[in-house]
């Protein structure tokens, strides 16, 4: 027992140590949820809180985007957004565990957003089953309509019928981005950027549904006061 417990610290120091290493920044947990509990629903502001609920099956409890939002964006971006008030962050590592509930077609997805300073300013990562220039793709919203980004990208993902995990990483003063999926050594996503240096976080979907859990977020939080969805 004794012998475990020492390894399970050797091996979390040294995925600490090594992050740290490969990203050139070392932060503190700043912010996590497993959805365990009802009210960490109000963590969240909803593009259409409608479309969003807290769901379990079996002992896991998680969010759900389950319908299309009643939204409409004044430039051509993500529908369904899950927001997170606070914590307003720069540079970050955000891991989470994502299921894709919808049907299976090429744009079959889910999205990060980062980086958001209102409505119309703000990153994301498309995930979904193939790429093109709508999907698939890290993409900024600069008061037009979303483009694509990434200077690196797969053909696209497998979501499955399972849970899968990921890991958002940004590095402000450099502008890089890594997004990985399920393989935590080899970012799928990568991109350079420096129009946004800091941000909220949330979660969602383009215009499918899907489940969110397990959220941490590691990183710098920021003063700046900026809208949601106004």
């Amino acid at each position: 027992m004794t012998c475990n417990f020492n390894r399970s610290i050797f091996l979390f120091i040294l995925f600490f140590n090594l992050s740290s290493i490969l990203y050139g920044q070392d932060f503190p947990l700043i912010y996590s949820n497993n959805f365990e509990k009802s009210q960490e629903l109000s963590d969240f502001a909803f593009s259409d809180p409608e479309a969003w609920k807290m769901d379990h099956f079996e002992n896991n409890h998680f969010l759900e985007l389950f319908k299309q939002s009643n939204y409409k964006t004044k430039v051509r971006s993500p529908f369904n957004i899950a927001l997170l008030k606070t914590p307003r962050v720069g540079s970050f590592i955000l891991e989470a565990r994502l299921k894709q509930t919808g049907r299976n077609y090429a744009h079959r997805d889910m999205v990060l957003v980062f980086g958001f300073k209102d409505a119309t300013n703000f990153y994301y990562v498309h995930i979904a089953s193939a790429t093109d220039e709508y999907a698939h793709n890290i993409f900024i919203v600069n008061d037009e309509a979303r483009k694509a980004i990434s200077t690196k990208t797969n053909d696209g993902i497998d979501w499955g019928q399972d849970w899968n995990n990921i890991r958002l990483v940004r590095n402000v003063s450099s502008g890089m981005v890594y997004f990985y999926f399920n393989d935590m050594d080899t970012p799928i996503m990568e991109t350079k950027d420096t129009h946004f240096n800091e941000g909220l976080i949330g979660f969602g979907s383009f215009d499918d549904t899907g489940r969110i859990d397990d959220v941490k977020i590691w990183g710098e939080i920021t003063e700046s006061k900026k809208g949601i969805f106004k």
